[in-house]
């Protein structure tokens, strides 16, 4: 397994010289500049990652981190734990809203066992299960620091080899009830906020359920006394085996020198994880959606990253990485398909100042 020490030493910063020529040859298209936004900057921000202007997202593997969480005890969660083993097998056979997207966008599911609560089975799954389900984060912490940095090296060692395999362009995404309340302890403490302000009421609660929710969180903070300067120790106190792992899985790819999609609320808190490890994993972060949770454009602040979509989305398992990979799709037929001004015999457009 992959040092974590030594992934952190090998993630170095996107070149910005393979962007400028990415925007060179944006600029040189037939059309008003800039006139496709977003999908023009994604494309100038991945030929910085790979460090070339020929982008290639083809072939692409969305991760989905699956794992309970021992909070559920707490009350604070509409369904119980067994539904984590139900649907991670359901991803083996291909039956979850993911899935169903996945196909479309031409992306391979991957989901991983990194510690749901019961032996699953199915051939797509990748065994990686660490613990049965992490403590109740209330009465101490969720893991150890050991478990919690084993499980960060399982992301690095799942993204890296994707990567070796060939793959272009990686998404996020997990499965784990309870992990919105994982999350949201996670974000209020590296971000400095109240429980109240960043917790929602995930797949369906009851304002009775987030109150439950809020307090538990509460308790679980004032329990473990999380060190929001070391986001190991956040991780290991009140987050769980599928946060650290996607946590892995952002920085396995920032070292592979390949874009990784923010899926939601959760995946977001797992890449804030990763940059205040290593600022430099941030170049290698392109933002799907903003999440429907109160502390999804929170995050996506604290990452300096702007969502393709506002969609009111807020399923999870990798939803909306895959929803976002035809519109990238577009964008790169028209950079590496449209005809350039010189082609056509038409002065380009010129910068206003």
């Amino acid at each position: 397994m992959e040092c974590l020490h030594e992934t952190l030493a090998q993630i170095v910063p996107a070149d910005p010289a393979a962007a400028q020529r990415a925007r060179k040859r944006w600029d040189s298209i037939a059309k008003p500049l800039h006139s496709l936004g977003l999908l023009e900057d994604a494309v100038v921000r991945i030929a910085a990652m790979t460090g070339s202007p020929n982008v290639e997202l083809k072939p692409r593997a969305i991760v989905a981190m699956c794992a309970d969480h021992g909070v559920v005890a707490e009350g604070v969660t509409q369904t119980g734990q067994e539904v984590t083993a139900i649907v991670t097998e359901n991803m083996s056979r291909g039956d979850t809203s993911v899935c169903c997207m996945a196909r479309v966008a031409g992306a391979e599911l991957v989901p991983v066992d990194i510690g749901v609560a019961r032996p699953v089975t199915g051939e797509r799954i990748l065994q990686r299960n660490l613990m049965r389900g992490t403590r109740n984060m209330t009465q101490g912490p969720a893991m150890d620091r050991e478990t919690c940095v084993q499980a960060i090296e399982t992301g690095v060692d799942v993204a890296r080899s994707l990567c070796r395999s060939g793959v272009r362009l990686l998404g996020t995404g997990e499965m784990g009830i309870g992990n919105t309340t994982a999350s949201s302890a996670v974000t209020s403490v590296l971000l400095g906020v109240e429980p109240e302000r960043v917790t929602g009421r995930g797949a369906g609660l009851s304002t009775e359920g987030l109150n439950r929710k809020v307090t538990a969180i509460r308790a679980a903070l004032e329990r473990n006394r999380p060190d929001p300067t070391d986001p190991v120790d956040v991780l290991a106190k009140v987050g769980g085996l599928d946060l650290a792992g996607l946590t892995g899985v952002f920085l396995g790819g920032a070292a592979c020198r390949t874009p990784v999609l923010v899926d939601g609320f959760i995946s977001a808190a797992a890449a804030l994880c990763a940059v205040r490890l290593c600022p430099a994993a941030g170049d290698y972060l392109l933002a799907s959606h903003v999440s429907a949770e109160p502390a999804g454009q929170m995050l996506l602040d604290a990452l300096g990253l702007t969502p393709f979509l506002r969609a009111g989305m807020c399923l999870g398992e990798g939803t909306g990485a895959a929803a976002v990979m035809p519109l990238l799709d577009m964008a790169l037929a028209v950079y590496d398909g449209m005809a350039t001004f010189e082609d056509i015999q038409v002065e380009a457009y010129q910068p206003l100042t």
